[in-house]
């Protein structure tokens, strides 16, 4: 082997680890967000040519944003102070929660090079912290035993196509052949989709604190993509990150999610350890996923023992044809009669739902059905569905 050969090759060695540990290199020597002694969060941006920086999110008051379903409470922003061209602002100090952010640098919205930490929202990218703290500590992860999350691909005869779905199964189930578990289907809102509950729900943080305290029975979670005519998550199926602007997905609310749900629950139980009777099966889901499982409960009212809507949309539109939304009051009755063990409606008193929720509940009252209410403050939101995911699970099961 020649010398010229030697260093050829060592030259080329030397380039392929340098373009292999780039990433090394790119990170922010700023710490930002910086969690204070007292819960208030400094935030901090190098940009020396920068002519105004702003950070917005949900940790500051809102303000009144126009969309086009109406006007509703957005994310506040706040000026950050520049000096030797680090930008800098310390909100004041912050209630236990998981919270969401982005800058605004000369009116462009940007990620915080600094933190790594973000998650996906419809098609929005945020950061994200959290602050700990009561029930805030059941979105970390704490030193507990810690199930597994997988994506799985199962086929959808009714809807002919493959499609994908998020389960989480609880600490021990891979070493304990002979357990079955319970299910829980845990559907997402307009605009989300099969990685919706498991980012920003904090899905598996919080069933894996729930169970290791003893406050839930160990259950597979499943989530499920609720747009019929989608297969999975942008960049995750043939479409590649194809999508329709803004919120109006594939059949996201015209029946077919709902009369195709039956394939989702036989791939389940013909593939992971699981009871396969209605005492053994919830249902839930916020907005959209609450619509859905208002209406694949109704419909199979054999189905779910357990139904929770969580900021739900209720009645579908004067136009819907499918049959899960015709005699909507005779398979209401139906299921009532089967006498499900929970049915359990929660909203926030400033979401733009809740009048409709009040109808729905005024609804049933008058028929003499029985249900548990839960309301919170504030509206359609994160905070609220990560509240309602905690409360509700705890009492499944038992």
């Amino acid at each position: 082997m020649t010398k010229k050969f030697i260093i050829a090759a060592a030259a080329m060695l030397i380039g392929i680890c340098a373009s292999a540990q780039q990433a090394l290199w790119g990170g922010s020597q700023i710490k930002s967000p910086e969690i204070n002694p007292d819960n208030s969060v400094t935030f901090r941006l190098r940009a020396p040519k920068a002519v105004k920086v702003q950070v917005t999110g949900d940790f500051l008051p809102t303000q009144k944003i126009e969309t086009p379903f109406g006007t509703f409470d957005g994310p506040g922003f706040a000026d950050l102070i520049e000096k030797d061209g680090v930008w800098e602002f310390t909100s004041a100090p912050l209630a236990p929660e998981l919270y969401s952010y982005s800058f605004v640098v000369d009116g462009l919205m940007m990620r915080d090079p600094s933190n790594v930490y973000m998650i996906r929202d419809v098609a929005s990218v945020t950061n994200v912290f959290i602050i700990g703290g009561g029930r805030a500590d059941l979105y970390k992860v704490n030193d507990v035993p810690h199930g597994s999350v997988t994506r799985v691909w199962y086929e959808s005869p009714s809807l002919k196509m493959n499609r994908r779905l998020t389960v989480y199964t609880p600490a021990g189930y891979e070493q304990n052949k002979s357990k079955k578990y319970p299910v829980f289907y845990l559907l997402h809102g307009a605009g989300g989709d099969e990685e919706a509950w498991i980012a920003l729900g904090r899905t598996a943080q919080i069933l894996d604190n729930l169970i290791a305290q003893g406050k839930a029975e160990p259950m597979i979670v499943v989530m499920t993509n609720g747009n019929a005519g989608e297969q999975a998550a942008p960049g995750e199926s043939v479409e590649g990150f194809e999508r329709i602007p803004g919120m109006q997905q594939r059949g996201m609310m015209d029946g077919a999610f709902e009369m195709s749900f039956p394939d989702v629950v036989k791939f389940v139980e013909s593939n992971w350890r699981v009871y396969k009777d209605k005492k053994h099966r919830a249902i839930a889901g916020l907005s959209m996923g609450g619509y859905h499982s208002m209406h694949i409960s109704k419909y199979y009212p054999d189905m779910f023992n357990y139904v929770g809507l969580f900021s739900a949309a209720i009645m579908p539109g004067k136009d819907a044809k499918s049959p899960v939304y015709q005699n909507i009051e005779e398979q209401l009755a139906a299921q009532f009669a089967k006498k499900p063990a929970l049915y359990w409606i929660a909203i926030g008193n400033k979401d733009f739902l809740y009048q409709a929720n009040n109808e729905y509940r005024a609804l049933l009252d008058s028929k003499g059905y029985d249900y548990e209410y839960y309301e919170t403050g504030e509206g359609h939101i994160w905070k609220n569905w990560r509240i309602y995911l905690t409360e509700f699970v705890p009492m499944l099961f038992k």
